[in-house]
């Protein structure tokens, strides 16, 4: 039987620079080799710092590497897994004050909330419009979102992405 291939990106928000080693080594047990990632100050945070890993592993790495992070005070993470043969794409989102997110993602990266978790807010709404406001915002992760933001603004010296149109 062969092993599907899944690819990623963990982004590493903030974390101090005590944790940073041990980082490292919980992502090298995961992606089965030796990472040396490049830390940066993260301005979100003085003193944190800040790193990202695009990776390349079987289907469920993703998951893989948010539960060897979780848990962890003062952590702050994504994980993305893109869909590959047979499986959504996911991500995952990690603060101290929240814990972990997961959400299943299409092929552009859209959250994709289920029919069930739409029922449930409408129940749980009971024809309340702002619990069902507040139930859809839960299935979405705005919070994560919302906490997560200032830290993915990377500032001087980072990694910076450069996207490209093609057509």
């Amino acid at each position: 039987m062969s092993v599907v291939m899944a690819h990623g990106v963990l982004f590493i928000h903030s974390a101090p620079s005590a944790l940073c080693p041990h980082i490292e080594w919980a992502i090298g047990s995961v992606v089965e080799k030796r990472t040396d990632l490049k830390w940066t100050p993260q301005p979100a945070a003085p003193g944190m710092l800040r790193t990202e890993l695009e990776w390349t592993g079987p289907q469920g790495t993703g998951s893989l590497l948010a539960s060897a992070l979780r848990g962890w005070a003062h952590l702050r993470y994504e994980v993305t897994e893109d869909q590959s043969p047979g499986a959504d794409g996911s991500r995952w989102c990690h603060t101290p004050e929240l814990g972990i997110f997961h959400a299943a993602t299409d092929v552009h990266g859209n959250i994709m909330v289920s029919e069930d978790r739409i029922r449930y807010a409408y129940e749980n709404g009971a024809g309340d419009p702002s619990a069902v406001y507040h139930e859809l915002s839960l299935a979405l992760g705005e919070a994560w979102d919302d906490e997560l933001e200032p830290f993915r603004y990377a500032g001087d010296g980072a990694n910076v992405r450069w996207l490209h149109q093609v057509g």
